[in-house]
């Protein structure tokens, strides 16, 4: 049992599906679940109906579904022939769920209504690719993840019901003939049949929860990139390929900002000591990068850089040290706002860290630390993280740069400069 997880890149159009099944054509003789998000841009489509729905502005909602519908059929229009009716059959009903939806007046928090909608989009793409390989001779089964992933009803964060989820996929797969499953992530559903999202990278943990729970041999990610670079190749020219990765190194990563695979989908798959491959989904036959359990020397630096960031400078009032008490209250605080500091320091009576300019969480956090702390802002920063440094790069990236913070260990160097 091998698992695949293709992107909304990989399936935006008519070319990029048709690019999906002369990849799968190559594995006809191995059993594979197949996780597949939506195409293209269609959460970003779908999260503008749902917004506009909950604003009570049903009309546009529904001129916005309109089009994401006539998308999608388009694209079925182009890409099938015999399988053309069952298709549109199926989508029609997918469409009739989501309908039902907006012409009624939103009565719950925007969250249930989010996932409500947004996991249409999963639905959709699933469809028509499914219906697409029969034509070509690939043989599958297409699965309503929602049958089988439970979760409780925190929507838009919801957690898996494991004990559930286990049975119901182990029941699934055991009843099915078919070589090839295809299947949704990013979705699941609570006990009462109500759509849940799993946020975040919620695709690339579906993908990893099938892996734990079916001891899958692999699970493959496929991307428009060539596998995990050292560096943001839209940024770094000389960025090149990592062949191979810890599961720690990975973490370590995603922690510092790159943008690789998130910590939540690594911890399954860890667990158990499957390895994880990202590959090109445009040149398939390309090496890629294997990420396991074992540990990887001579890695090259691994550049990161976060721009947007916020420097906030703290002082307690009336100068008594920033101890266990004040540095206890300001992580709740954090924790409250939903605000990550991406590098602190702190001394007697002072505290600095630098966070991602969002939502002018500042103006919150201001608020929070009132009683004990005056605070100074300063915005439009670039936070520098290059892990396994060499003391030439080092010189060589902050060459010009007015540094505000530094942090160095034997492993890691973050600078934040103007």
């Amino acid at each position: 049992m091998k698992i695949f997880k293709f992107g909304g890149a990989s399936v935006h159009s008519v070319e990029r599906i048709e690019n999906l099944a002369r990849i799968l054509k190559e594995y006809d003789r191995e059993q594979l679940i197949i996780i597949i998000s939506a195409m293209g841009k269609t959460t970003n489509a779908l999260e503008k109906v749902a917004e506009s729905f909950y604003a009570g502005k049903k009309e546009d909602a529904l001129m916005l579904f309109d089009s994401i519908k006539k998308q999608h059929l388009q694209t079925a229009k182009y890409l099938l022939v015999t399988g053309y009716n069952p298709c549109i059959a199926q989508l029609t009903d997918f469409f009739t769920e989501v309908e039902w939806l907006l012409y009624d007046k939103p009565v719950r928090e925007y969250n249930y209504y989010y996932d409500q909608v947004v996991c249409a989009g999963e639905l959709f793409s699933t469809c028509l690719i499914s219906h697409y390989l029969k034509e070509k001779g690939i043989d599958n089964q297409w699965v309503d993840v929602r049958d089988l992933i439970r979760t409780d009803d925190n929507f838009r964060e919801a957690s898996i019901d494991w004990a559930y989820s286990e049975k119901a996929i182990k029941r699934q797969l055991a009843t099915s003939d078919a070589g090839i499953t295809i299947t949704q992530g990013f979705i699941g559903a609570t006990d009462e049949n109500e759509s849940t999202t799993l946020g975040r990278e919620g695709s690339d943990y579906t993908a990893a929860v099938f892996a734990n729970i079916l001891d899958a041999a692999s699970v493959t990610i496929w991307k428009d990139v060539e596998g995990v670079m050292n560096a943001d190749p839209k940024i770094f020219a000389d960025a090149r390929l990592i062949s191979e990765l810890s599961f720690d190194e990975v973490i370590e990563m995603a922690y510092y900002g790159a943008q690789v695979i998130h910590p939540k989908t690594i911890k399954p798959l860890q667990n158990k000591g499957i390895p994880l491959l990202v590959k090109s989904f445009t040149s398939p036959d390309t090496e890629g990068t294997t990420i396991n359990r074992k540990k990887v020397r001579n890695l090259p630096p691994i550049i990161v850089v976060k721009k947007n960031q916020v420097l906030v400078r703290l002082k307690s009032k009336d100068y008594s040290f920033v101890g266990e008490t004040l540095v206890a209250g300001l992580y709740r605080i954090f924790g409250k706002l939903k605000i990550k500091p991406n590098l602190i320091q702190t001394g007697a009576i002072h505290v600095e860290f630098c966070m991602d300019d969002l939502d002018n969480r500042t103006v919150g956090l201001a608020e929070a630390i009132d009683d004990n702390f005056d605070m100074e802002a300063e915005k439009g920063l670039t936070l520098l993280t290059i892990r396994h440094y060499t003391d030439t790069l080092i010189s060589e990236m902050l060459s010009g740069k007015d540094t505000l913070l530094i942090q160095q260990t034997p492993d890691t160097l973050q600078a934040l400069y103007r």
